[in-house]
């Protein structure tokens, strides 16, 4: 049921998306590539490691649908686990050089027994530069109480 759920909202995400993009054509398609460094809120001592691609389009004067699809590695003492998240969101820039940002959709295990977890993202960044993006964001695969995470997401951003 959970699993059918987080599909549907993906593909409404999604279609949502594609519809908003092709309705807007004065801006063009943004590609972001990012490394996340961060702590598992369960231990902080738990390193976690990320990394993603991001696409994003502005559907208005300060908002732009997001995106988002990498690998998340948690490191624990004595064992370690990965997801592939897969979130469509909203960003919405208070100023041109601050956002607020939020995500939701489905993040799948990577080893045996995981597996499928809904995921969301909450997170404020600043655009630097033109070209890099730097947020901190708190991110939450719901399924288990240790992928719970505060990142560091720096990315480079470019047109396509």
């Amino acid at each position: 049921m959970k699993l059918r759920t987080v599909v549907a909202a993906i593909l409404l995400v999604t279609g949502l998306t594609a519809q908003a993009q092709s309705e807007q054509s004065r801006e063009p398609l943004r590609l972001g590539v990012s490394i996340m460094p961060g702590v598992s809120l369960n231990n902080p001592s738990n390193f976690v490691l990320g990394a993603d691609l991001r696409l994003q389009q502005s559907i208005g004067n300060s908002v732009s649908w997001i995106l988002t699809s990498g690998y998340t590695h948690f490191f624990w003492d004595g064992g370690h686990t990965g997801y592939i998240p897969v979130k469509g969101g909203l960003k919405v820039f208070a100023t041109p050089a601050l956002y607020f940002a939020g995500e939701a959709g489905a993040g799948f295990g990577t080893q045996s027994g995981t597996g499928t977890s809904f995921v969301y993202s909450p997170s404020i960044g600043t655009i630097v530069a033109r070209d890099w993006d730097i947020s901190v964001k708190y991110e939450d695969f719901t399924k288990y109480s240790a992928t719970k995470q505060l990142a560091l997401r720096v990315a480079y951003g470019f047109k396509l």
